[in-house]
């Protein structure tokens, strides 16, 4: 059986919230589920680095936000290894096709993706994407913007 998992995230990669935010984040999106037959809670997780918050299975393909030429998966994985290794000190990148200079955070994914030191993981979620009221709802309670990502592995 594939994993399914909805992440919700910070818009801003290296931002986290205080304890006490999390935990009303958290509530809000309990709320928001349906019931998973004792699938578990959500988890909040703080990462000290940057982690790429991918979706899996679902990833189509990665434009260019400069131009929207679609972007090689050897050029993404390349760019990704190498912010690895310099512990996602920075996202900048340039794509190969117009020069643009962007985020990798910023590249249109298509199923979304990101990076994030600080997200919402639910497991099973038992739906698709949150709303975008739902979304803001979260975000109120976090103090931040937000953004999701729905794995499928």
């Amino acid at each position: 059986m594939s994993d399914n998992y909805l992440t919700i995230m910070p818009t801003d990669p290296w931002w986290q919230p205080a304890e006490e935010a999390a935990e009303r984040a958290a509530a809000v999106v309990t709320k928001l589920l349906p019931d998973r037959d004792g699938l578990g809670e959500e988890e909040v997780r703080w990462h000290d680095t940057v982690q790429v918050v991918e979706c899996g299975q679902n990833l189509k393909r990665i434009l260019c936000p400069g131009c929207g030429v679609e972007l090689s998966w050897q050029w993404w994985g390349q760019e990704v290894t190498l912010r690895y290794e310099e512990g996602f000190t920075t996202l900048s990148t340039t794509p190969p096709c117009c020069g643009a200079r962007t985020s990798l955070n910023d590249l249109v994914y298509d199923w979304p993706c990101g990076f994030a030191r600080f997200g919402i993981d639910v497991l099973y979620p038992g739906r698709g994407w949150l709303s975008d009221d739902e979304l803001a709802r979260v975000a109120n309670a976090l103090g931040h913007p937000v953004r999701q990502v729905l794995f499928h592995g």
